[in-house]
């Protein structure tokens, strides 16, 4: 298989890209053992952009690690550069679950909102103090008022007539 080729463009973004990435495959002395194959793999997929750090002090040998995980895992080398080796690969699209028809909605029943931490600011009525800030909890049945204040949420409202036609 051979690295996916990419334009200087490309590898210019990707490799700006990198900057900030920690190193996520260490090879040691070993060298390039399938297992480091398979975590580099896992990791492309994972993130589409890595670096590996390679402790060998061979130059050559380094060159040569990179040109063997882009041919083998079919990914683009974007930098070498000291021990540092930057590899990008597109993250492949999952399959996408087929759509349902509008009136076979699965609805989650145990699926509630849960809590939620609001902050309030309350302004003070003098112009330059700071206003007092409070964190009040709201449960999925509350509301919170314009005012600040907690409400719960009322039941359902049935009318005298409704009450009558189910008894």
């Amino acid at each position: 298989m051979s690295h996916l080729q990419i334009t200087p463009a490309q590898r210019k973004i990707h490799r700006a890209h990198a900057h900030h990435l920690d190193p996520v495959i260490m090879i040691g002395n070993d060298g390039l053992t399938d297992a480091v194959k398979k975590k580099t793999d896992a990791a492309l997929n994972a993130h589409s952009l890595i670096k590996v750090r390679v402790f060998s002090g061979d130059r050559a040998a380094r060159e040569a690690m990179l040109t063997a995980l882009a041919d083998d895992l079919n990914a683009a080398p974007i930098l070498h550069i000291g021990k540092l080796l930057v590899l990008w690969r597109p993250i492949p699209e999952l399959p996408k679950l087929p759509k349902l028809p509008e009136g076979d909605q699965q609805v989650d029943e145990d699926r509630m909102s849960g809590p939620k931490d609001v902050k309030v600011l309350k302004f003070s009525k003098r112009g330059g103090q700071r206003p007092e800030v409070k964190i009040l909890r709201v449960l999925g049945n509350q509301r919170l008022s314009p005012g600040g204040q907690v409400k719960r949420a009322r039941p359902k409202q049935v009318s005298i007539k409704k009450q009558q036609q189910h008894k």
